[in-house]
């Protein structure tokens, strides 16, 4: 297969891609919370990895095994291999556990499992264990080019997460030799597809554009995937004329400018605090037609200083839009009044005879607050209206912290209950289910009067 090969000079320092200095970046998004046995396993190997006690670390590792369940353990093992793991003191230990767990009698070996042992590996610099991994893997899978083309794929993702610029272009150079002799189409458009995705997430979007014109070359169309990850990769770098220029040739390749490409844009304005830019692109957004989401929520209200700095102290923050409006600055209110307009509380809303139910999952503090706004006004306009028959129940579903870092801290919950004690709601949390608050429909009405 043709390709961009390892030997071809990256511009690394080409000064168009260096016009803004990279912003910090955002904290990662926290990962599936661990089992309470994972945690109590995780805090018993800190402190054994502390004394500095290779014996007791060995047989605590296998007690854990030998007494975990399959679930159990791969979450534990997952989370320690992680870019993100909360554990990065622990993550010389991911290999001896993957040893001892692929001795287990439930384990299944698994191609994208061993991807993320070698990424780690590659990244702690042990380059001959992660050879001698790579070796094995590819002599299990006996060569079928579909199998490894798809274990290279993956390894270029993981590689690219873990920002090895190194990794990703060897596991490149990898997989085109693998795939020199291939003719199949559907191979060449996998490795360019992970090979674009992983150049833009390190950074190199020029690179990744590159690539994109030689796939353009051998008779293989980019997906929206491939644009899409330009996009924001140059939004990232705060290099926004590229950025719209790849939006502009995504429409000219085919694809509509739809919900997902246009959160990516909004996040990488966000990071860099264009604030006006964002009113712009909402804008864009509501002439096309492109629906507004939770994650356009997300990525718009983060960026908003104020409204993130107030949902921090939830005791002074205010209890209406109204309130809100009087403290945000000029940039910020405009983008909260291009939101409210948006079909996005409507979709978390459900209204039947028996129940009304909020469901704010999925919503990060900013956008749960605005939301519980929004809803209250929503709940006294259709009351005052009387079109609708009051529900019986009304509830709130916040859920109880099964995905924030630390497991059962739910900041959403602790946010909307303290809205309802100072705004002395007749809500209270259901004590059937603890991540939701409930209230009889007639006695809701009454209260918003």
């Amino acid at each position: 297969m043709r390709g961009l090969q390892l030997s071809l000079p990256f511009s690394w320092n080409n000064q168009r891609s260096h016009q803004r200095q990279p912003p910090p970046r955002l904290p990662l998004a926290p990962q599936c919370a661990l089992s309470k046995q994972g945690h109590r396993f995780l805090t018993s190997l800190a402190a054994t990895s502390a004394a500095d006690d290779p014996y007791a670390t060995t047989r605590l590792l296998r007690k854990f095994v030998a007494s975990s369940s399959k679930s159990v353990a791969l979450s534990a093992l997952s989370h320690l291999l992680s870019p993100t793991t909360s554990h990065p003191h622990l993550s010389s230990l991911a290999l001896p556990l993957y040893s001892m767990i692929s001795e287990a009698a439930w384990f299944s070996w698994n191609p994208k499992l061993v991807a993320d042992v070698i990424a780690l590996l590659w990244k702690q610099d042990k380059l001959n264990e992660a050879e001698a991994l790579i070796d094995e893997t590819v002599l299990k899978l006996e060569f079928r080019d579909r199998e490894v083309c798809a274990f290279y794929c993956n390894l270029i993702d993981i590689h690219s997460k873990h920002k090895s610029k190194q990794g990703v272009l060897d596991s490149y150079s990898r997989l085109n030799g693998a795939l020199s002799h291939s003719s199949s189409i559907y191979l060449k458009r996998r490795a360019y597809e992970s090979m674009i995705g992983g150049l833009c997430v390190i950074d190199l979007p020029q690179e990744a554009e590159i690539m994109m014109e030689e796939m353009k070359g051998l008779g293989v169309k980019p997906s929206a995937f491939e644009f899409r990850s330009l996009v924001y990769a140059y939004g990232r770098l705060g290099l926004f004329a590229d950025m719209r220029r790849s939006v502009m040739l995504m429409e000219v390749g085919g694809f509509e400018l739809d919900t997902v490409c246009s959160n990516m844009v909004l996040s990488s304005l966000g990071v860099h605090n264009e604030l006006l830019e964002m009113v712009s692109w909402l804008g864009r957004m509501k002439d096309l037609g492109v629906p507004f989401s939770i994650r356009t929520y997300n990525s718009v209200l983060n960026s908003c200083s104020t409204i993130m700095s107030v949902v921090q102290d939830p005791k002074s923050l205010p209890l209406s839009i109204e309130e809100l409006m009087k403290i945000l600055d000029r940039d910020e209110a405009l983008v909260v009044q291009k939101l409210i307009g948006s079909s996005v509380l409507i979709e978390v809303m459900e209204w039947t005879t028996s129940e009304m139910k909020l469901d704010l999952h999925g919503m990060h503090l900013g956008s749960a607050y605005l939301t519980m706004l929004q809803w209250f006004d929503e709940l006294r306009l259709r009351f005052l209206a009387g079109d609708e028959e009051v529900p019986a129940e009304i509830r709130v579903v916040c859920g109880v912290g099964k995905h924030s870092i630390v497991r059962g801290d739910c900041p959403v919950k602790g946010l909307v209950k303290e809205m309802m004690v100072r705004m002395k709601s007749p809500m209270r949390i259901d004590r059937k289910n603890v991540g939701c608050f409930i209230v009889k429909g007639r006695v809701m009405k009454d209260w918003l009067g």
